[in-house]
Protein backbone atom coordinates (compact mmCIF):
# COMPACT_ATOMS: atom_id res chain seq x y z
CA UNK A 1 0.00 0.00 0.00
CA UNK A 2 2.63 2.35 0.89
CA UNK A 3 4.35 1.61 -2.44
CA UNK A 4 1.17 2.64 -4.41
CA UNK A 5 0.68 5.71 -2.44
CA UNK A 6 4.63 6.75 -2.88
CA UNK A 7 4.35 6.42 -7.01
CA UNK A 8 1.13 8.33 -6.50
CA UNK A 9 2.77 11.20 -4.73
CA UNK A 10 5.67 10.99 -7.05
CA UNK A 11 4.10 11.21 -10.32
CA UNK A 12 1.18 14.02 -8.28
CA UNK A 13 4.22 15.82 -6.89
CA UNK A 14 6.62 15.85 -10.30
CA UNK A 15 3.38 16.76 -12.29
CA UNK A 16 2.84 19.64 -10.30
CA UNK A 17 6.43 21.10 -10.70
CA UNK A 18 6.70 20.36 -14.26
CA UNK A 19 3.26 21.92 -15.15
CA UNK A 20 3.51 25.31 -12.65
CA UNK A 21 7.34 25.65 -14.29
CA UNK A 22 6.20 25.22 -18.40
CA UNK A 23 3.06 27.11 -17.58
CA UNK A 24 5.51 29.70 -16.69
CA UNK A 25 7.04 29.85 -19.62
CA UNK A 26 4.06 29.70 -21.82
CA UNK A 27 1.77 32.40 -20.02
CA UNK A 28 4.56 34.83 -20.10
CA UNK A 29 5.22 33.95 -23.65
CA UNK A 30 1.56 34.32 -24.89
CA UNK A 31 1.20 37.50 -22.62
CA UNK A 32 4.09 39.20 -24.50
CA UNK A 33 2.70 38.17 -27.62
CA UNK A 34 4.97 35.03 -28.97
CA UNK A 35 3.38 32.09 -30.89
CA UNK A 36 3.35 29.24 -28.31
CA UNK A 37 3.70 26.21 -31.19
CA UNK A 38 3.82 23.29 -28.44
CA UNK A 39 3.05 22.76 -24.93
CA UNK A 40 3.85 19.36 -23.57
CA UNK A 41 4.57 17.67 -20.23
CA UNK A 42 7.48 15.09 -20.28
CA UNK A 43 9.38 13.77 -23.06
CA UNK A 44 9.37 10.77 -26.16
CA UNK A 45 6.56 8.97 -26.97
CA UNK A 46 2.90 11.12 -26.89
CA UNK A 47 0.38 9.49 -25.16
CA UNK A 48 -2.29 12.09 -25.82
CA UNK A 49 -2.48 15.07 -27.77
CA UNK A 50 -4.52 17.92 -28.45
CA UNK A 51 -4.77 21.27 -30.36
CA UNK A 52 -6.40 24.78 -29.54
CA UNK A 53 -6.13 27.46 -31.49
CA UNK A 54 -2.31 27.48 -32.71
CA UNK A 55 -0.36 25.32 -29.82
CA UNK A 56 -0.72 21.82 -29.84
CA UNK A 57 -0.96 20.15 -25.90
CA UNK A 58 0.95 17.21 -25.11
CA UNK A 59 1.64 14.32 -22.49
CA UNK A 60 4.49 12.48 -23.16
CA UNK A 61 5.73 8.28 -22.16
CA UNK A 62 8.66 9.84 -19.71
CA UNK A 63 7.57 12.46 -17.07
CA UNK A 64 10.89 13.89 -16.12
CA UNK A 65 10.26 17.43 -17.19
CA UNK A 66 9.12 19.24 -19.98
CA UNK A 67 9.04 21.82 -22.48
CA UNK A 68 7.43 25.35 -24.26
CA UNK A 69 8.93 25.07 -28.11
CA UNK A 70 8.10 28.98 -28.87
CA UNK A 71 8.52 30.49 -32.68
CA UNK A 72 12.12 31.16 -33.25
CA UNK A 73 13.84 29.55 -30.53
CA UNK A 74 15.28 26.59 -32.65
CA UNK A 75 18.11 27.51 -35.16
CA UNK A 76 16.11 25.31 -37.88
CA UNK A 77 12.82 26.97 -37.34
CA UNK A 78 13.36 29.28 -40.68
CA UNK A 79 9.83 29.56 -41.09
CA UNK A 80 9.43 32.17 -38.07
CA UNK A 81 12.69 34.22 -38.44
CA UNK A 82 11.01 36.94 -39.69
CA UNK A 83 7.77 36.76 -37.80
CA UNK A 84 6.70 39.10 -35.91
CA UNK A 85 5.67 37.07 -33.03
CA UNK A 86 8.98 34.75 -32.77
CA UNK A 87 10.69 34.88 -30.19
CA UNK A 88 13.95 36.41 -30.96
CA UNK A 89 12.01 39.50 -32.51
CA UNK A 90 11.04 40.60 -28.69
CA UNK A 91 13.30 43.01 -26.45
CA UNK A 92 15.15 41.56 -24.36
CA UNK A 93 13.23 42.35 -21.26
CA UNK A 94 10.70 40.70 -22.56
CA UNK A 95 13.00 37.21 -23.52
CA UNK A 96 13.88 37.43 -20.31
CA UNK A 97 10.85 37.60 -18.64
CA UNK A 98 9.77 34.18 -20.94
CA UNK A 99 12.54 32.39 -19.80
CA UNK A 100 12.39 33.52 -15.93
CA UNK A 101 8.70 32.95 -15.37
CA UNK A 102 9.25 29.01 -15.23
CA UNK A 103 11.50 29.37 -12.11
CA UNK A 104 9.14 32.19 -10.42
CA UNK A 105 6.16 29.71 -10.73
CA UNK A 106 7.78 27.00 -9.36
CA UNK A 107 8.39 29.43 -6.66
CA UNK A 108 4.70 30.57 -6.43
CA UNK A 109 4.13 27.04 -6.28
CA UNK A 110 6.16 26.52 -2.92
CA UNK A 111 3.76 29.74 -1.50
CA UNK A 112 1.11 28.29 -2.08
CA UNK A 113 1.82 24.99 -0.80
CA UNK A 114 2.94 26.74 2.34
CA UNK A 115 -0.28 28.38 2.06
CA UNK A 116 -2.69 25.42 2.44
CA UNK A 117 -0.07 23.82 5.48
CA UNK A 118 -1.21 26.75 7.24
CA UNK A 119 -4.61 26.76 6.62
CA UNK A 120 -5.49 23.24 7.23
CA UNK A 121 -2.84 22.36 9.74
CA UNK A 122 -1.59 25.54 10.93
CA UNK A 123 1.20 28.11 11.50
CA UNK A 124 3.51 27.45 14.45
CA UNK A 125 2.65 30.29 16.99
CA UNK A 126 4.03 31.25 19.99
CA UNK A 127 1.89 30.77 23.13
CA UNK A 128 1.76 32.17 26.84
CA UNK A 129 2.38 28.73 28.40
CA UNK A 130 6.32 28.53 29.15
CA UNK A 131 8.14 25.63 27.43
CA UNK A 132 11.17 26.68 29.48
CA UNK A 133 12.79 29.26 31.65
CA UNK A 134 16.25 30.63 31.51
CA UNK A 135 18.51 29.56 34.02
CA UNK A 136 18.70 31.68 36.81
CA UNK A 137 16.49 34.24 34.89
CA UNK A 138 13.96 36.58 36.69
CA UNK A 139 10.88 33.66 36.08
CA UNK A 140 12.44 31.05 37.60
CA UNK A 141 14.08 32.70 40.66
CA UNK A 142 10.26 33.92 41.66
CA UNK A 143 9.11 30.91 41.22
CA UNK A 144 7.38 29.87 37.33
CA UNK A 145 7.71 26.68 36.24
CA UNK A 146 7.51 25.13 32.63
CA UNK A 147 4.06 24.22 31.51
CA UNK A 148 2.75 27.77 33.58
CA UNK A 149 0.18 29.36 31.40
CA UNK A 150 0.20 32.83 32.28
CA UNK A 151 -3.03 34.46 31.89
CA UNK A 152 -2.64 38.10 33.21
CA UNK A 153 0.05 40.30 33.73
CA UNK A 154 -0.64 43.45 36.67
CA UNK A 155 -4.28 42.42 36.47
CA UNK A 156 -4.15 42.69 32.42
CA UNK A 157 -5.61 39.22 30.60
CA UNK A 158 -3.24 38.15 27.53
CA UNK A 159 -4.04 35.31 25.51
CA UNK A 160 -1.00 35.89 23.01
CA UNK A 161 2.70 35.82 23.65
CA UNK A 162 2.87 39.00 21.56
CA UNK A 163 0.79 41.25 23.81
CA UNK A 164 2.09 39.56 27.09
CA UNK A 165 5.88 40.51 25.37
CA UNK A 166 4.64 44.00 25.00
CA UNK A 167 3.75 44.76 28.70
CA UNK A 168 7.18 42.97 29.65
CA UNK A 169 8.86 45.20 27.53
CA UNK A 170 7.55 48.02 29.18
CA UNK A 171 8.43 47.01 32.31
CA UNK A 172 12.24 46.95 32.66
CA UNK A 173 13.71 46.08 36.68
CA UNK A 174 10.43 46.54 37.76
CA UNK A 175 7.77 44.02 40.32
CA UNK A 176 5.11 42.87 37.49
CA UNK A 177 2.28 40.76 39.44
CA UNK A 178 2.18 37.37 37.25
CA UNK A 179 -1.10 35.41 37.21
CA UNK A 180 -0.42 31.92 35.80
CA UNK A 181 -2.32 28.81 35.68
CA UNK A 182 -1.38 25.68 37.08
CA UNK A 183 -2.82 22.36 37.62
CA UNK A 184 -5.92 24.00 36.81
CA UNK A 185 -5.89 26.44 39.51
CA UNK A 186 -4.65 30.19 38.90
CA UNK A 187 -1.68 31.92 41.13
CA UNK A 188 -0.43 35.14 41.44
CA UNK A 189 3.81 35.59 41.04
CA UNK A 190 5.75 38.49 42.15
CA UNK A 191 8.49 38.86 39.23
CA UNK A 192 11.25 41.20 39.39
CA UNK A 193 11.84 41.82 35.79
CA UNK A 194 15.46 42.29 34.31
CA UNK A 195 16.68 44.74 32.11
CA UNK A 196 18.53 44.07 28.56
CA UNK A 197 21.13 45.60 25.95
CA UNK A 198 18.16 47.90 24.23
CA UNK A 199 16.85 48.84 28.10
CA UNK A 200 13.45 46.53 27.67
CA UNK A 201 12.24 44.40 30.31
CA UNK A 202 12.68 40.68 30.13
CA UNK A 203 11.47 37.64 32.65
CA UNK A 204 13.41 34.90 30.81
CA UNK A 205 11.02 32.51 29.04
CA UNK A 206 10.72 30.75 26.39
CA UNK A 207 7.17 30.18 24.83
CA UNK A 208 5.24 26.25 24.26
CA UNK A 209 4.77 26.90 20.58
CA UNK A 210 1.28 25.87 19.37
CA UNK A 211 -0.69 24.98 15.69
CA UNK A 212 -2.77 28.13 15.12
CA UNK A 213 -4.53 27.63 11.35
CA UNK A 214 -4.94 30.84 9.23
CA UNK A 215 -6.72 32.76 7.04
CA UNK A 216 -6.27 32.47 3.46
CA UNK A 217 -4.60 36.07 3.01
CA UNK A 218 -2.20 35.56 6.08
CA UNK A 219 -1.63 31.99 4.89
CA UNK A 220 -0.31 33.38 1.67
CA UNK A 221 1.70 35.92 3.65
CA UNK A 222 3.82 33.24 5.59
CA UNK A 223 3.65 31.47 2.51
CA UNK A 224 5.70 33.75 0.67
CA UNK A 225 7.81 34.82 3.34
CA UNK A 226 8.96 30.97 3.82
CA UNK A 227 9.56 30.63 0.83
CA UNK A 228 11.83 33.69 0.81
CA UNK A 229 13.80 32.16 3.83
CA UNK A 230 13.94 28.96 2.22
CA UNK A 231 15.60 30.36 -1.06
CA UNK A 232 18.04 32.33 1.68
CA UNK A 233 18.95 29.56 3.01
CA UNK A 234 19.50 27.12 0.17
CA UNK A 235 21.55 29.79 -1.55
CA UNK A 236 23.68 29.72 1.88
CA UNK A 237 24.19 26.46 1.92
CA UNK A 238 25.18 26.10 -1.60
CA UNK A 239 27.73 28.96 -0.52
CA UNK A 240 29.27 26.40 2.00
CA UNK A 241 29.88 23.57 -0.13
CA UNK A 242 31.43 25.74 -2.61
CA UNK A 243 33.69 26.97 -0.06
CA UNK A 244 34.41 23.42 1.33
CA UNK A 245 32.61 24.24 4.88
CA UNK A 246 29.72 21.76 3.96
CA UNK A 247 30.50 18.61 2.22
CA UNK A 248 28.66 18.37 -1.25
CA UNK A 249 25.37 16.90 -0.65
CA UNK A 250 23.91 16.41 -4.17
CA UNK A 251 20.57 14.49 -4.21
CA UNK A 252 18.76 12.86 -7.46
CA UNK A 253 15.51 11.24 -8.72
CA UNK A 254 16.34 8.29 -5.99
CA UNK A 255 16.67 10.49 -3.05
CA UNK A 256 13.92 12.30 -4.25
CA UNK A 257 11.51 9.48 -4.44
CA UNK A 258 13.21 8.36 -1.02
CA UNK A 259 12.37 11.15 0.56
CA UNK A 260 8.82 11.50 -0.46
CA UNK A 261 8.31 7.75 0.47
CA UNK A 262 9.07 8.73 3.81
CA UNK A 263 7.01 11.97 4.07
CA UNK A 264 4.12 9.97 2.84
CA UNK A 265 4.35 7.72 5.68
CA UNK A 266 4.76 11.34 7.98
CA UNK A 267 1.24 12.53 6.49
CA UNK A 268 0.23 14.92 4.12
CA UNK A 269 1.17 17.91 5.82
CA UNK A 270 4.64 16.50 5.21
CA UNK A 271 4.19 15.66 1.80
CA UNK A 272 3.44 18.93 0.57
CA UNK A 273 6.45 20.74 2.49
CA UNK A 274 8.68 18.24 0.60
CA UNK A 275 6.68 19.56 -2.29
CA UNK A 276 7.08 23.07 -1.44
CA UNK A 277 10.99 22.36 -1.06
CA UNK A 278 11.58 20.33 -3.81
CA UNK A 279 9.57 22.77 -6.21
CA UNK A 280 11.65 25.71 -4.26
CA UNK A 281 15.00 23.98 -5.38
CA UNK A 282 13.84 23.56 -8.56
CA UNK A 283 13.03 26.70 -9.42
CA UNK A 284 16.52 27.86 -7.79
CA UNK A 285 18.38 25.30 -9.78
CA UNK A 286 16.99 26.46 -12.98
CA UNK A 287 18.50 30.42 -12.48
CA UNK A 288 21.75 29.14 -12.28
CA UNK A 289 24.32 30.16 -15.07
CA UNK A 290 24.51 26.51 -15.90
CA UNK A 291 24.58 25.90 -19.78
CA UNK A 292 21.81 24.04 -20.80
CA UNK A 293 19.34 25.38 -18.07
CA UNK A 294 17.68 28.68 -17.96
CA UNK A 295 20.13 30.71 -15.97
CA UNK A 296 22.57 30.33 -19.02
CA UNK A 297 20.23 31.90 -21.65
CA UNK A 298 19.03 34.47 -19.47
CA UNK A 299 22.95 34.85 -19.18
CA UNK A 300 23.24 35.27 -23.33
CA UNK A 301 20.60 37.48 -23.18
CA UNK A 302 22.59 40.06 -20.76
CA UNK A 303 25.58 39.49 -22.95
CA UNK A 304 23.72 40.27 -25.83
CA UNK A 305 22.53 43.42 -24.22
CA UNK A 306 25.75 44.52 -23.29
CA UNK A 307 27.29 43.69 -26.43
CA UNK A 308 24.55 45.68 -28.85
CA UNK A 309 23.82 42.10 -30.82
CA UNK A 310 23.21 38.77 -30.18
CA UNK A 311 25.28 35.77 -29.60
CA UNK A 312 26.24 33.47 -33.02
CA UNK A 313 22.94 31.10 -32.19
CA UNK A 314 25.38 28.27 -33.62
CA UNK A 315 28.12 28.85 -30.45
CA UNK A 316 25.49 29.36 -27.62
CA UNK A 317 23.79 26.25 -28.80
CA UNK A 318 26.93 24.01 -29.07
CA UNK A 319 27.45 25.76 -25.39
CA UNK A 320 23.55 24.21 -24.44
CA UNK A 321 24.74 21.36 -25.95
CA UNK A 322 27.77 20.60 -23.66
CA UNK A 323 26.45 21.82 -20.66
CA UNK A 324 23.20 19.12 -21.11
CA UNK A 325 26.18 16.81 -21.73
CA UNK A 326 27.81 17.36 -18.66
CA UNK A 327 24.01 17.93 -16.30
CA UNK A 328 23.64 13.99 -17.66
CA UNK A 329 26.54 12.55 -16.38
CA UNK A 330 26.23 14.56 -13.12
CA UNK A 331 22.63 12.84 -13.25
CA UNK A 332 24.63 9.82 -13.85
CA UNK A 333 26.97 10.23 -11.25
CA UNK A 334 24.06 11.28 -8.55
CA UNK A 335 21.80 8.47 -9.29
CA UNK A 336 24.92 6.37 -8.35
CA UNK A 337 25.38 7.58 -5.47
CA UNK A 338 21.90 7.82 -4.01
CA UNK A 339 21.92 4.45 -5.18
CA UNK A 340 24.54 3.13 -2.86
CA UNK A 341 23.71 5.10 -0.04
CA UNK A 342 20.38 3.39 -0.18
CA UNK A 343 21.78 -0.39 -0.12
CA UNK A 344 24.59 1.01 2.94
CA UNK A 345 21.33 2.06 5.26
Amino acid sequence: MLAIQTILATVVIFGLMIIFHEFGHFIVAKRVGIKVQEFSIGFGLKLASFVKGETTYNLRLFPIGGFVRMAGMEQDDEASVDDERSFNKKTILQRVAVISAGSLMNFVLGVLLFAVIFIYSGFPMPSTTVEKLVPGGPAELAGLKAGDKIVAIDKEQVNKWEKMSEIINTHPDQVVAVTVERSGKQQKILVLTSRDEKGQGKMGIYPAFQNQRLDPFSSLVKGAEYTGRLVILIIDLIGQMIIGKLPADLGGPVRIVYEIKNAVGFGISNLLQLAAFLSINLGLFNLFPIPALDGSRVMFLIVEWLRGRPVDPVKENFVHLIGFGLLLLLFVFVTYNDVLQLIQK
